[in-house]
């Protein structure tokens, strides 16, 4: 094998350690790569939401515990969207703490 960089390396071995590149080579799923595609996701569901809101304007009267309010149909059910989203990851977050404090405990108890 010659260090000489104009001489192409054989077929038959396998590429140097970080080559990304030639025939065969495959690139490889990064968290970068996953950042970017959560970013894309994100901004189409941004999108759609801001089509949604923009095609319900037509306001709604609410009332609620005694208050009353009007909004924009589409804001409304985005509002109410956020809120159970909101709702849902702070149950999940209280599971997950009951979830570890178990653990700890149980890791303790086996331990001692």
């Amino acid at each position: 094998m010659s260090s000489d960089p104009s001489v192409p390396p054989s077929p038959d071995l396998p590429p140097p350690a970080g080559a990304a590149y030639g025939p065969g080579a495959e690139a490889k799923f990064t968290k970068a790569a996953a950042l970017w595609t959560a970013l894309i996701l994100g901004f189409l569901i941004l999108i759609v939401l801001l089509i949604f809101i923009a095609q319900n304007t037509t306001s709604v009267a609410f009332a609620f515990l005694g208050w009353h309010w009007t909004l924009p149909l589409g804001v409304a059910i985005l509002f109410a969207a956020v809120a159970g989203g909101l709702i849902t990851v702070a149950v999940g977050a209280v599971r997950m703490f009951q979830l570890r404090r178990a653990a700890r405990s149980n890791l303790k108890l086996g331990s001692g």
